[in-house]
């Protein structure tokens, strides 16, 4: 330990057991100003960095208890505290300010959503099911085995004594006109 880091130790000794007031008063005017210097070269304007060099320094009155010289210079302790203090001032004033009076920010209460989604699907359930009405009576008759009964194409083929490429492209004529009925009535996009 060099001398000056020793004389520093035991000046915040004095600090932590006595409240000795000179010694904080030697360690402010040494500390102060490289501390300031330090959170300008940080990017800190100048107000924030004696704000933050001010809280270091109280830090130092209120916790020299906590200072270890075993584990490390009084100056890295401080400048260590400074910059995690540069770091929380950055973090609190990152926070994007809202404007209150924006209405885009509004939240709906849960039973508008709920009651917005229900519409929704009952809208879309409608729309298909007069779309299904259309379909010709041996498309709707795979459409509803294939959804409704959960059969597989095979199954259906089985079922019903069609090729089996017979099932597959009469749902898919099927699932093209139920897609254009819904195009057609906004409730799916156009591709």
């Amino acid at each position: 330990m060099t001398p000056l880091a020793a004389e520093h130790a035991a000046l915040v000794a004095a600090i932590a057991q006595t409240r000795d007031r000179e010694a904080f008063t030697r360690l402010f005017d040494y500390y102060g100003p490289r501390l300031n210097a330090y959170l300008l070269r940080l990017g800190c304007d100048r107000a924030a960095a004696e704000e933050i060099t001010q809280d270091v320094m109280v830090t130092l009155w209120r916790k020299g208890h906590l200072f270890e010289p075993s584990k490390s210079s009084l100056a890295t302790w401080l400048y260590r505290i400074a910059r995690n203090r540069r770091i929380d001032v950055l973090r609190r004033d990152r926070v994007d300010f809202v404007d209150p009076d924006n209405f885009a920010l509004d939240i709906a209460d849960e039973s508008t959503v709920d009651a917005d989604r229900s519409l929704d699907a009952q809208s879309r359930d409608d729309v298909l099911r007069t779309a299904m009405t259309g379909l010709p009576a041996e498309q709707l008759k795979l459409v509803r085995m294939a959804f409704f009964e959960n059969l597989s194409h095979s199954e259906i083929a089985e079922k019903t004594s069609l090729p089996l490429g017979t099932v597959k492209s009469r749902i898919r004529l099927a699932f093209t006109r139920l897609r254009r009925a819904l195009e057609a009535n906004g409730v799916v996009e156009a591709e």
